[in-house]
């Protein structure tokens, strides 16, 4: 069961992958292209997880676990430098 719905799954966060990049470059507005850049790590790891499960590899999930924090770091850092206009103060 699991060899059918692996393949699926990939093919589904590949496909929601491919929107948020579309959404980031084509965003109407800054906050708008942020949250597609939060949406397109999250949709990484997803995809990133899916693999090493499909593979029977943890190196995956380690590799996921660095994009979700060099993710949320960036996160914080575009949102606030969009709200002060500066990162550091």
């Amino acid at each position: 069961m699991l060899e059918i719905v692996i393949p699926i799954a990939l093919a589904l966060v590949a496909a929601a992958i491919a929107m948020s990049f579309w959404r980031l470059l084509r965003g109407p507005s800054v906050p708008d292209r942020v949250l597609a850049l939060d949406t397109l790590y999250v949709n990484t790891i997803a995809l990133l997880v899916l693999f090493g499960i499909h593979l029977g590899s943890a190196l995956f999930f380690e590799a996921a676990l660095l994009i979700a924090l060099m993710g949320f770091i960036g996160t914080v850092a575009l949102s606030k430098y969009l709200l002060r206009g500066d990162i550091i103060e």
